[in-house]
């Protein structure tokens, strides 16, 4: 069974899965959606985070997408995206998708 998602949607290229309950009922879930290694994303540029910045903004900004507000997460291996924005002054990486080649650390 394949799950639909946006193409721009961080589950797009992630797997779904079937369990087969004891009595027989299907229930159909979505595999685990590993994180890529940013070191090896290909970066594109970076963002000095400003006084009211969001990540969603900076993705439409950077990637011309809000919805890729991810694809910074993952550049800059956030578990809380929200931090990323906490602090003014703080350079985010952004970066290609992963399987996307590129120059690495820019």
């Amino acid at each position: 069974m394949a799950a639909s998602f946006a193409a721009n949607s961080r589950y797009a290229a992630t797997e779904s899965r079937t369990w087969t309950t004891p009595d027989g009922q299907v229930i159909a879930y979505l595999a685990r959606r590993f994180l890529p290694h940013p070191e090896n994303l290909a970066g594109t540029g970076s963002h000095v985070v400003v006084a009211g910045d969001r990540l969603d903004n900076i993705a439409a900004a950077a990637l011309g997408d809000p919805d890729l507000w991810w694809r910074v997460a993952d550049a800059n291996r956030a578990m809380l995206p929200r931090e990323l924005t906490a602090e003014p002054g703080t350079t985010l990486r952004i970066a290609l998708p992963e399987g996307v080649p590129g120059v690495p650390h820019v």
